[in-house]
Order: structure tokens, then C-alpha cells, then sequence
């Protein structure tokens, strides 16, 4: 049986295998999962659900809403809004549980459902296992009368108590400096350019205004030559792109070059480093970081430690250790002393706040790190389980690292997702790259 959880949510395409059926028993299942604790307190459980501006986000919100109302839970509805307000604002009403609904870059036809614990907290593999048992045996009837919870439509002050938490989160001013904005017509397109205003930026923001149907259409983070036209074409100090649900942010500098999420990780390291704020002195990224990261850290005597690809392992890797920051090349940054997921504004207003206090351009702090040459391969496969047991693959992979020694790197690993297994190859030139990536891709594909 196919498991319902991927990586991050329920996703799918929605009204085709997202529907507003499934929505509806998997808001009943979650409540009654997420909210069992307080089943015996006499408050009444709550609930958070925020959601991103795609159109089917209102017809999930409302199923939704629906199934954990029918089990007793109040919901309290805090509209277009990003996926860290609304883990923040789980934490800060002192809710039960919160729900975002998103699909983050992904196109509009697509849509996902995120669930917070209280706090504001990813749910781990094992209880999103246990909703999805819990959908299996699933009543149809609930409590009746007093006890069907509530739907309030709208909380007037959610967006103001996000802003307030930025403000307090990175309290320097950042006047003087002139940004572009690229929303991706989703749930950043009000909250970011209001948030970057208040704290003193001069503020241009593009593809805020969505639709229902645009967000994400040749816009955000994964289209960055959107903002680097614009940054250059205003003549901005740097632009900053985020994804659909906002949780994510690359940048890129007053020339258009591009800044990801490995530079922004290791500017934001250095500076926390400077301000006695890098806990254990360490940052945390995944395997797929560009070397280049690994280096510009051991040089500014920063440890560097490394998880599996996916922020929820990084998340898991800076709750163990007790660390205060980690990403991934995504541009997904976790900042944990502020907020409990990955937070596209709040990196935004950190990158323009290590620039105003330095009275450095971006380029000039990006420097602190060079990027190595990627070159990614995507090899279609038969069975994905069987290529690293393979001798004629362990010997390519041999070969490869003795003839980039310590000047590169080869990382293999299967897709989550789909029957292709992804050669990565870094290297000092990227002809070299490519080189030996295609090799590797070769005998991979051989297989």
C-alpha cells in the first residue's frame, strides 16, 4: 500500500487524487490524533489553517475545516498566509494543532496539506503513520450537539502578530537598502513586501498579485531570471525570491548574479558566528551542499554537519544537537531561535540585516564562499535498490574519487520520488565535472 505522507505533506493533483473526500477524512483523523491529549482538559482543542493562494486551497480549507470540526475541534482560519506563519502562529495562539495548505513551487494544479503539532512542530514519520490508520477505521459519525467544534472564518490579527514576530525576530533597521521582491503570486505577496517595508528597506515587489490561478507561473525562486532582470532594471541593492508557500528564499546581488542557499547559509554563519549566536559553532546542511560550502566553513572555523537530503532531517539534526541554524542549497533556511521550520522572510530580513551592519554589498559577503562546479545527472533505472551493490558501479565510483581527490566530490543517491538515480559530481573546473559525471552516468545507465 502506497503511504499517503511523502517528504513534506499530503500532495497531489488537486480534485484528481487530492480531493476535497480525502481532505475531509484526513482533517477528522488528524484532529483526533493531534488533539487526544487535551480530549480530557475543558478547553476545547484548536486548530490553525492557513493556506497559499491557488484555487483549490479554498475548497481544501473548507473540507478540511469540516472533518476536524466534526470531531470537536474549533478552527480558526487565518487565510492567505506563509507556511511558517502558520507554525508560528500554532505556537503563538496556543493551539493543538495547525494545517497549511500548499504545494509549495510546485504548479497551480497541484496542492499539499502540512500538518503542525503544538508548537508549531513538523510531524515525525510515526504519527503522520498513525492519521493514516486512523483514516482507515475512521467513523463516519462524531460528537453531536455542544460538541461539534467551531469554523471561524477569519482571525483579524494573524497577519499582525507574524509581522510583530519578524520585527522582534531581526530588529535592525535596514534603511538604505533597496530590494526587489518576487512573491511567486503566493502567500508571500502581501505579508514580505510589508514586512521588509516596516523594518526601513525601500521596498519594489513583483508578481504579488495573485489570482488564484498564477501563482508560481514563470515566477519565484524557480524562475531567478524573473528578479535578476528586475534587480538590475531598478537598480536595486539585491533581489530576493521566494517559493509559492514562502518558506524558502534565494537571493541574488545588484548585478543579477545569483546567491543560493549555500552562500546565503554560509554569510548568515559567519555573521551568527561574529555575534556569539552560531550555538556549538556549528552549521547543519544536507549531502547534496556544493563542497564549496565545506571549505569557506573550515576556513572560518565553523563546523560543518551534514544529514540526508529533505529539511525535515535537518530539522531533526538541529533539535538533537542544539543547533541555531542549518538549510539546504534550496534555499530553505532554518533558523530555530525563531521559528520552527523554514522561514523565506525572515531569511530575507537576516541577509539584509547582516548587509546593513556590515555596510557590505551582497556580493562582497557572498564572497566568503566560492561555488565549486555541480553537475547533477538524472539516470532513468529499472530498480533503484540495486545500483550501489553493483561492482562495476563501486568501481566507477572509485575512480572517480582518485582522480578528483580533495578537489571534489562524487555523491549518488536514489530519487525519493520517481525510478531515477542522481549522479552528482563537484570538481575545481567544471569541464572535469562533466567529465567524470558523464562516465558515472554511463555505467549507472548500464546497469
Amino acid at each position: 500500500m502506497t503511504r499517503l505522507f511523502g517528504t513534506d505533506g499530503v500532495r497531489g493533483l488537486a480534485n484528481e487524487n487530492l480531493t476535497a473526500g480525502l481532505a475531509l477524512r484526513l482533517g477528522a483523523a488528524a484532529a483526533q490524533v493531534l488533539t487526544a491529549e487535551n480530549r480530557t482538559s475543558k478547553r476545547r482543542p484548536i486548530a490553525i489553517v492557513g493556506r497559499d493562494p491557488r484555487v483549490s486551497g479554498e475548497m481544501l480549507a473548507a473540507a478540511l475545516s469540516a472533518g476536524m470540526a466534526s470531531r470537536g475541534v474549533d478552527v480558526l482560519r487565518v487565510g492567505v498566509i506563509p507556511t511558517p506563519a502558520v507554525a508560528y502562529l500554532t505556537d503563538d495562539y496556543g493551539a493543538d494543532m495547525g494545517v497549511m495548505i500548499s504545494a509549495s513551487h510546485n504548479p497551480m494544479p497541484d496542492n499539499g496539506i502540512k500538518f503542525f503539532s503544538a508548537g508549531g512542530h513538523k510531524l515525525p514519520d510515526v504519527v503522520e503513520d498513525e492519521i493514516e490508520a486512523v483514516m482507515g477505521r475512521l467513523k463516519e459519525e462524531g460528537p453531536t450537539g455542544h460538541g461539534i467544534g467551531r469554523v471561524i472564518e477569519e482571525a483579524p490579527d494573524a497577519q499582525d502578530r507574524y509581522l510583530n514576530h519578524l520585527r522582534e525576530s531581526i530588529p535592525t533597521r535596514l534603511n538604505g537598502i533597496k530590494v526587489v521582491v518576487d512573491a511567486a503570486n503566493g502567500a508571500a505577496s502581501e505579508v514580505t513586501p510589508l514586512a521588509y517595508s516596516a523594518a526601513g528597506a525601500e521596498v519594489i515587489a513583483i508578481h504579488n498579485n495573485p489570482n488564484a490561478y498564477n501563482i508560481n507561473d514563470k515566477c519565484g525562486s524557480t524562475h531567478i531570471d524573473q528578479i535578476q532582470k528586475a534587480v538590475v532594471e531598478h537598480g536595486a541593492d539585491l533581489g530576493l525570491a521566494h517559493d509559492g508557500d514562502a518558506d524558502r528564499c534565494l537571493a541574488v546581488d545588484a548585478k543579477g548574479s545569483i546567491v543560493d542557499g549555500d552562500q546565503i547559509m554560509a554569510i548568515l554563519a559567519v555573521a551568527m558566528k561574529d555575534n556569539g549566536e552560531l550555538r556549538k559553532n556549528t552549521l547543519v546542511a544536507t549531502v547534496m551542499s556544493n563542497l564549496g560550502l565545506k571549505l569557506a566553513m573550515a576556513e572560518a572555523g565553523i563546523d560543518l554537519r551534514t544529514t540526508s537530503v529533505g529539511d525535515r532531517y535537518v530539522l531533526e539534526e538541529l533539535n538533537a544537537g542544539g543547533f541555531s541554524l542549518g538549510g539546504e542549497q534550496s534555499g530553505h533556511i532554518v533558523l530555530p531561535d525563531y521559528g520552527t521550520t523554514g522561514d523565506g522572510t525572515l531569511t530575507g530580513l537576516a541577509i539584509m540585516a547582516r548587509m546593513a551592519e556590515t555596510e557590505k554589498s551582497l556580493a562582497e559577503l557572498a564572497k566568503v564562499m566560492k561555488v565549486l562546479p555541480q553537475v547533477l545527472i538524472n539516470v532513468p533505472v529499472s530498480d533503484k535498490a540495486c545500483i550501489m551493490d553493483n561492482p562495476d558501479v563501486r568501481a566507477a565510483i572509485a575512480e572517480a574519487e582518485e582522480t578528483l581527490g580533495k578537489t571534489g566530490r562524487v555523491l549518488l543517491r536514489p530519487s525519493g520520488t520517481e525510478e531515477l538515480f542522481r549522479v552528482m559530481v563537484e570538481a575545481g573546473e567544471e569541464e572535469t565535472a562533466r567529465r567524470v559525471a558523464g562516465k558515472l552516468a554511463a555505467v549507472v545507465a548500464a546497469v
